[in-house]
């Protein structure tokens, strides 16, 4: 009975160091990681938790991507419609100009190729790109937003929108405009385009028109429209970028108070893991020491 008895207490011993050993080695775990939960089954309820903010954050991260290439795009957007309206304004300028009856017909000429370059430069622009290499006004169009056809007209070859980009929390934005959301107006009770707008200028400066000095008066109006289409998109455009920043700012307050939450649920409070090492490894050198005293006995000797 004494061998047997003596024999379980060396296992029992050897058992309660070696549990002790493991949680001390948790604790320390605990302390350098900041988490109190190592597996799990340490405690499935918070453990689930965990996992739900976890997913919540790496959805926040894609969202986060999606805001981020949105604004930049629009700001591009945004950027390249400014030029448009400087451009425009400039051809307004050269229409007043031309629209002042004591001009020669070299000096309309010279006018009209100042206004033809403005319709170069504006085809430049219409087909500038986002940050990805792709049209910045094509919508979701593989090539460029616009084309030349043989009479040497722009031709919108993107598609009808610009897609959208999610925000989070079931928001999502427009990514960007459309050529023709800008560039297409109505004018003098009928459609146009800016496009056809500056080349019928410059055709009517360079021989086209019979007064060519009224041509460019009545040019003024159709210019006025489309300089109010590009800044109402500008306007679009700006709002757009309004809504990204407060969805980016709702999407940190949530990562915040996420982090919160996390710390809450599974974050170890280090002050009293500390202490509870402190306390842990006080009995573990107890229970050590007493052992190696109760192995050095000849009873346990024998036992081995």
């Amino acid at each position: 009975m004494t061998t047997i008895s003596t024999s379980a207490f060396y296992e029992r011993s050897t058992r309660a160091i070696a549990d002790l050993r493991a949680q001390a080695g948790a604790l320390q775990t605990a302390i350098g990681t900041g988490n109190r939960l190592a597996r799990s089954s340490d405690d499935p309820v918070a453990a689930a938790q965990l996992r739900r903010m976890a997913r919540a954050e790496a959805f926040a991260a894609v969202d986060k991507g999606a805001a981020s290439r949105a604004s930049t795009d629009l700001t591009l957007a945004d950027n390249a419609l400014s030029e448009f309206a400087g451009q425009i304004t400039r051809a307004r300028e050269l229409a007043v100009q031309a629209a002042n009856g004591t001009l020669s017909a070299a000096q309309r000429g010279a006018i009209g190729t100042e206004i033809r370059q403005i319709g170069t430069e504006l085809l430049s622009l219409a087909n500038a790109r986002d940050s990805a290499g792709h049209a910045l006004f094509g919508g979701n169009g593989p090539g460029s937003a616009y084309t030349v056809d043989a009479a040497g007209n722009p031709v919108y070859a993107g598609t009808a929108s610009a897609g959208e980009l999610p925000l989070g929390d079931g928001l999502n934005v427009t990514r960007g405009v459309t050529g023709p959301e800008f560039l297409n107006f109505s004018a003098s009770g009928g459609p146009t385009t800016l496009f056809a707008a500056i080349k019928g200028l410059a055709d009517a400066l360079q021989g086209a028109a019979a007064d060519p000095a009224q041509a460019a008066r009545a040019a003024l109006g159709t210019l006025d429209a489309g300089l109010e289409a590009v800044t109402t998109t500008q306007t679009v455009v700006g709002t757009r970028l309004v809504w990204i920043d407060l969805a980016s700012e709702r999407r940190t307050e949530a990562g915040e108070l996420r982090a919160e939450q996390q710390a809450e649920v599974g974050g170890a409070d280090l002050a009293e893991t500390m202490t509870r090492l402190q306390q842990t490894m006080t009995v573990l050198e107890a229970s050590q020491a007493s052992f190696a005293r109760l192995s050095s006995l000849t009873l346990f000797d024998l036992l081995r």
